[in-house]
């Protein structure tokens, strides 16, 4: 194998062109990849940042229910004691108001027992006194009527 010129110019070349790829093309193709590989490392980062916060958040969230949960057993609780207790007033008064419709009726009814034994008396006395009126066949003036009709009531 022989050396020749052209040898040794495509040697220069390869050279030159080596040369000029490394002070040329070589550090910009360099800096893009670790620029990209800090990016990728940036964006790992933050997602592992994002998944810790995610698994914070759900914890939270899991928290913030659970608080929900008691605060409805909580206010169902208060709820139906509300709701008994509303019952029991109504119980209450529904005994109240029966009591007192039944101590209404009562009066009312002795009232009327009152009012029927008077106008049964003031019957019973015009019956006697139309019976003694018979019997003596004679009248009676109205104020011995009246005094009759006292007594009896009395009586009776």
């Amino acid at each position: 194998m022989d050396f020749n010129l052209t040898f040794w110019g495509q040697t220069i070349a390869m050279i030159v062109f080596v040369w000029f790829c490394m002070k040329f093309i070589w550090p910009p193709i360099v800096g893009a990849l670790e620029e990209r590989q800090k990016q990728i490392e940036a964006g790992l980062a933050a997602a592992d940042l994002g998944q810790e916060k995610l698994l914070e958040a759900q914890a939270k969230a899991e928290g913030i229910v659970d608080d929900a949960r008691k605060q409805a057993t909580g206010i169902l609780d208060q709820a139906h004691a509300r709701a008994n207790e509303i019952v029991a007033d109504g119980k209450a008064d529904g005994v109240k108001e029966r009591e007192r419709q039944l101590t209404a009726a009562k009066a009312e009814i002795e009232q009327e027992a009152n009012r029927a034994r008077e106008e049964l008396r003031g019957q019973v006395s015009a019956i006697a006194i139309a019976s003694a009126e018979k019997i003596l066949r004679r009248e009676i003036d109205d104020r011995a009527h009246e005094d009759i009709l006292g007594k009896l009531a009395q009586e009776l």
